[in-house]
């Protein structure tokens, strides 16, 4: 926007024809286009302050214009021109006095018949135009102070002065503002030796970022040369005098006015007298109508004044300002004592002073106040002054390229806490011009690396025009720490680029830098990163075909590196729209991530991190091999389909639980490959395996075990089975569930019914054993048979009235104890009286890896072992 339209020019209200403007006859007016007057200042507020602005470069100024007629009241011409000579010689010192407190003058003082003008820094208003307001607004609480300012009680806002200004204070700007002007004091008196004389609210101006300047150069005098505290003389405030060249009475120092002499302290009282007008919203404590007798009357009561007027003010502030006003001025304390006081040790005024100061700063200085200490004060400096008065110098900084990427600290706060109109009105047009201008490599990192900040105040058509080429240029810079900050931008600003953006423009810009860096970890993170936060706005054919070849190329050396592409495969599994087929975690991601399970810089976290994605490529692996072969098998021809599941089901498969004898339970079915198992051991266990399992090996019932004459009073009942399960209780009549006969009790095999049990007279005593023979050696049987008794009732009754088979080594004898000597037959009686049947034989049940002939002969050898032990030592042979 022009300049020029900021501002209307000053036209004549007339209705009639206009006469000449005055304005366009002074000099001014070809270098400034001079608008609307806002404010006014000086002696009786005879400088009316305009807008302007510089017409070459149409930078923003205040124009100030001091009309001559407003002087032909006074009646005699040689006062005229003593106000026009005192009005331009103030604007001479003021141009000789340059320092941050004192107003600033960009254009001279140039003079015309009718006018004086000149141009200054931006101001707003006066402080009089401000208290004034204040004053007619009677809004103060409690009682006046003085009884003149009784009289201004009931001024009401229709009788407010024309020059009255609507401003409302912070406490901040108070009191920084009382800082700029003690500050500007201490370098008149102490570096400029002057004394301003005339320090009153129509002498200090507030600048548009809100800081006040002194002026108002029209009474100095020198100071004493040798102290500047000692008085020189001066002129006493005269009513014989105009008061438009006289300083303002009612802020007048007593010894000016009794005494007629000052001194830098008589400045000191005249602030005094300012601060108790700032917080007695804008009534003085004297106001004597240009009075002196009016003055010196209520210059008696000032103590009290002065006390009625404390609690108003800060309490830091009080005793200073009591000072201040002490009648005597070697009580008051100077400017350079004022500035330290408590209450002005505040960081953000701290803040504000440095900044007003800051063009006299070198960088270094520069870069350390904006990364650090602006930063940490921004949120307590109000959001009034962010914008009047932090802005506009971060704002003027931002045009220096060597303070550009420090400066751009605190401007990227201002830009994340600020509403999204002020970003737009304010910010944005400044960002615009820094986003396109050539910049160092750390001014570039920082808007990169804050990027997503901007991007979220910044409209849509402005991101894709103003915002994301600076990203894209980025993305192809050289520059190491260029490109990693991009990396880390496209990150954080995932969410404003669309699908089209990321699939042609910043997928092949990462996989550019990553060919390009892949020694760099930094830089591989980061494009891993990127990776993984635009996975989804990828189609399954750039994954396939460019992403895929990008994970599988990544050196798996760094930790941090293998979980990166660790989480991406991660991502990838959860959905088959990212195209990572079992195949190709088979052949080409798994062998890339196993070799680092045994990677000894992996901590704990980052291990089990590897492990479950492993864990869930292998379950994936296995869900989809499983189902396939599993259609596989289904297009099997019906035989070799259910082969599988027979051999599974097989006898030979199945668990039996272990049994001890007498008590037995077997709850599966004796299996046919167990019968051919003892068939085939029986059928090679010489003669007295053809005696231990019933007949030869061309008898159908050579398979069972025989029981004969082994026990006596044997029912042929207790051999009968019960189907399916055979249960064989304690053998003696005593034990629970035996026969009330002895002996063994019931016995059922799976082919008999309990229908047909039947009686026996068989005789099982046991059999007669020679000495040789029990030193021996028995035939081999298997020791999971010979209690198990499973023969047929009907093998049962054909061996009936059978002993023990001939064809053994035993002989054809009737009985083991008839073949022993006669001498050993009572010894032999009266021991196996007290041998239990079951003594004879052991059984110990194995395994199923015994099932096989080997094993089966292994078993029964040492069950005849242990069987002769045990007769060895009954008999103690």
């Amino acid at each position: 926007m022009p300049a020029a339209t900021m501002f209307s020019k000053f036209k004549s209200s007339s209705t009639s024809a206009p006469p000449p403007n005055p304005y366009d006859t002074n000099p001014i007016t070809q270098y400034f286009e001079i608008g609307k007057q806002i404010a006014c200042a000086g002696p009786e507020l005879v400088w009316k302050i305009h807008e302007g602005y510089r017409k070459t470069d149409g930078k923003e100024c205040s124009i100030f214009v001091f009309e001559k007629r407003t002087a032909e009241k006074l009646h005699k011409p040689k006062r005229k021109d003593l106000v026009t000579e005192i009005l331009r010689a103030s604007v001479k010192q003021l141009e000789r006095f340059r320092h941050p407190k004192i107003l600033q003058i960009m254009h001279t003082v140039e003079e015309s018949s009718e006018t004086l003008s000149f141009a200054t820094e931006p101001v707003i208003a006066s402080l009089a135009n401000v208290l004034a307001y204040q004053e007619s607004a009677g809004t103060a609480p409690g009682p006046p102070s003085t009884g003149a300012s009784q009289q201004m009680q009931n001024s009401s806002p229709a009788n407010r002065p024309l020059h009255a200004k609507e401003y409302s204070f912070l406490d901040i700007e108070l009191k920084y503002g009382i800082l700029q002007i003690t500050e500007a004091l201490s370098f008149l008196h102490y570096s400029g030796q002057v004394i301003h004389r005339n320090v009153c609210p129509s002498s200090i101006l507030i600048t548009k970022k809100g800081t006040w300047k002194l002026a108002g150069f029209e009474f100095t005098e020198r100071v004493n040369e040798t102290d500047a505290t000692d008085p020189v003389p001066c002129q006493s405030w005269s009513t014989r005098t105009s008061k438009m060249v006289q300083p303002n009475l009612d802020y007048m120092a007593p010894e000016n006015q009794i005494n007629s002499n000052c001194s830098i302290l008589s400045d000191m009282f005249s602030l005094g007298m300012v601060i108790c007008a700032i917080f007695n919203h804008g009534r003085p404590l004297i106001q004597s109508g240009n009075s002196p007798p009016a003055y010196i009357k209520q210059m008696e009561t000032l103590d009290e004044a002065v006390h009625n007027i404390l609690p108003r003010i800060p309490i830091p502030l009080q005793e200073a300002t009591t000072r201040l006003l002490k009648k005597s001025p070697g009580a008051r304390p100077t400017a350079q004592l004022l500035t330290l006081i408590k209450y002005f040790s505040d960081p953000a005024v701290q803040a504000l002073q440095f900044l007003d100061v800051i063009n006299m700063k070198d960088p270094t200085q520069k870069t350390h106040f904006y990364r650090s200490t602006l930063r940490e004060v921004l949120p307590f400096v109000p959001r009034k002054l962010w914008w009047q008065h932090i802005w506009p110098n971060l704002q003027q900084e931002m045009r220096a390229d060597e303070v550009l990427a420090a400066v751009l600290q605190p401007a990227l706060t201002l830009v994340q806490e600020s509403s999204n109109s002020e970003y737009e009105a304010i910010i944005l047009p400044t960002f615009k011009t820094v986003f396109v201008a050539p910049k160092s490599i750390q001014a570039t990192v920082a808007l990169l690396e804050n990027l997503h900040i901007i991007l979220e105040k910044t409209p849509r058509d402005d991101i894709r025009t103003e915002v994301l080429p600076l990203l894209f240029n980025a993305l192809e810079s050289t520059t190491i720490q260029v490109q990693s900050a991009a990396l880390v931008a496209v990150t954080n600003v995932y969410d404003y680029l669309d699908d089209i953006t990321i699939k042609k423009l910043v997928l092949p810009k990462l996989k550019s830098v990553f060919e390009k860096n892949q020694s760099d970890l930094k830089i591989m993170g980061n494009v891993l990163q990127c990776v993984e936060r635009t996975l989804d706005k990828l189609d399954k054919s750039q994954i396939i075909d460019e992403v895929l070849p990008l994970l599988l190329e990544v050196r798996l050396t760094d930790p941090d590196i293998i979980v990166r592409v660790v989480n991406i495969y991660r991502i990838m599994l959860c959905d088959k729209k990212y195209g990572l087929t079992v195949n190709t975690m088979a052949t080409k991601v798994m062998p890339t991530l196993l070799p680092q399970t045994v990677n000894p810089s992996l901590n704990l976290e980052q291990f089990m991190i590897l492990l479950e994605v492993l864990q869930e490529m292998l379950d994936q692996i296995d869900r989809q091999q499983r189902n396939k072969l599993k259609l596989d098998n289904l297009s099997l021809p019906s035989p070799d389909r259910h082969r599988p599941l027979r051999h599974q089901f097989s006898s030979d498969n199945m668990n039996v639980q272990q049994f001890n004898i007498p008590n037995l339970r077997i709850d599966q079915r004796k299996t046919s490959s167990a019968e051919d198992m003892a068939r085939k051991n029986s059928t090679g266990s010489g003669a007295l395996g053809s005696w231990w399992f019933g007949g030869s090996p061309s008898s159908p019932d050579s398979n069972f075990l025989r029981v004969v004459n082994a026990f006596p009073n044997r029912r042929l009942s207790d051999n009968t089975l019960m189907t399916p399960k055979i249960r064989i209780a304690p053998s003696c009549a005593s034990s629970p569930g035996g026969t009330p006969g002895g002996g063994l009790p019931i016995r059922r095999h799976s082919s008999i019914g309990p229908q047909e049990r039947r009686s026996s007279h068989t005789n099982l005593s046991p059999p007669t054993l020679s000495r040789s023979m029990i030193g021996g050696s028995m035939p081999n049987t298997s020791s999971s048979v010979p209690f198990l008794l499973s023969s047929s009732m009907q093998s049962i009754r054909s061996r009936r009235t059978s002993t023990v088979l001939t064809s053994g080594p035993l002989g054809s004898g009737s009985g083991l104890l008839q073949q022993l000597g006669s001498g050993m037959s009572s010894k032999l009686e009266s021991k196996l009286a007290n041998i239990k049947p079951l003594d004879l034989l052991t059984y110990s049940p194995t395994s199923r890896r015994n099932s096989t002939a080997a094993g089966f002969q292994r078993s029964f050898q040492k069950s005849q072992k242990k069987a002769l032990k045990n007769l060895r030592k009954s008999f103690k042979l």
